[in-house]
């Protein structure tokens, strides 16, 4: 088998509909368009969100709560996850071990048991997962928020 003797499945590709060329295509005089106004010319789009006139969803819906601009997300890791890493963890770590994202602020929760002396860095750790590493012989190193 050559390259010029591939071609498409049977029945897998279908000729162009050609729209305006007489009535015997089925698609002729105003090509599928029905008779004039905005939906039979060139460039009409209805805008999202539009529904004929009829209050739109969006404003008869009643809005409720806020976002607060200020809210710092944390990547979470848990204690558990930790002992595998080595005896210093750092983010950087955390990413190249793909826990979290590059240039996320990372927080330790305490959720599982942690056998040896880890030195941990993060951004922030939980009374529990600080109580956890320092009973194992570790050490909480906290960074400056990024």
């Amino acid at each position: 088998m050559k390259l010029h003797d591939l071609s498409p499945a049977p029945g897998s590709t279908h000729s162009r509909k050609r729209v305006g060329r007489g009535p015997g295509s089925g698609l002729g005089k105003t090509s599928g368009k029905g008779h004039k106004g905005g939906q039979s010319r060139k460039g009409y789009s209805v805008r999202p969100g539009f529904e004929g006139g009829q209050m739109p969803l969006i404003r008869r819906v009643p809005k409720r709560g806020f976002t607060n601009e200020f809210r710092v997300e944390y990547a979470v890791v848990n204690v558990s996850q930790l002992a595998a890493l080595g005896k210093s963890v750092t983010p950087e770590t955390l990413y190249e071990h793909g826990l979290v994202h590059k240039g996320r602020m990372v927080k330790v929760l305490g959720n599982g048991e942690l056998t040896s002396a880890v030195t941990v860095s993060a951004h922030k750790f939980s009374k529990s997962a600080r109580a956890k590493i320092e009973a194992a012989g570790g050490k909480c190193e906290e960074l400056a928020a990024c």
